[in-house]
């Protein structure tokens, strides 16, 4: 029963995201990424984890082309099996699995990240994420041998007052939405 309650609010969250996309998205977009920064500078994040976005994602490429030019390190996720691994951005980026885009493989350096920028589709009691339901994500921070800071990107929150998560679930320490 907790699944399909998890999974009914995933599509809720699904739809409202994709109506924000439409229509204020460019503002709150702009508002999301100068947050981002500032907390990117707080820490002074030097290994930054951040993704290529999708249509109702916050687009953070105007905040990765400027950090790079900042010279800051920074990664996204590129899909293998049932996770990911991190690898440079850079461009090209090509659509892969599920139309997400990616730069093309490449070896990594196991670099430890400070920081990790990582869209939700929305957010349980506990302040935890619920994604796209493929839970790549959760299996990449679960396999990590340490918690860089966590930060939760999404357009229009969209939080529920129960408990939809397991242990496993990525919790964040900073959620932003405009």
């Amino acid at each position: 029963m907790e699944r399909n309650h998890k999974s009914d609010f995933r599509k809720s969250c699904i739809k409202r995201l994709e109506f924000t996309s439409r229509f204020l998205k460019f503002s709150k977009e702009k508002k999301t990424v100068e947050k981002l920064k500032r907390i990117i500078n707080k820490y002074d994040a030097k290994n930054i984890l951040l993704y290529i976005p999708m249509d109702m994602e916050v687009d953070v490429l105007p905040l990765i082309n400027n950090l790079r030019k900042e010279q800051k390190n920074v990664y996204v996720p590129f899909m293998v099996g049932d996770s990911f691994k991190l690898v440079k951005y850079r461009l090209p980026l090509e659509a892969k699995k599920f139309g997400i885009k990616e730069p093309k493989n490449s070896f990594c350096i196991n670099k430890k990240i400070d920081l990790a920028v990582v869209p939700v589709v929305g957010i349980d009691k506990e302040c935890k994420r619920i994604g796209f339901g493929r839970g790549m994500y959760d299996r990449f921070f679960y396999r990590l041998k340490y918690k860089p800071i966590t930060v939760f990107t999404q357009l229009t929150l969209c939080k529920t007052n129960e408990t939809l998560t397991d242990k496993y679930d990525i919790r964040a320490d900073y959620i932003i939405t405009s």
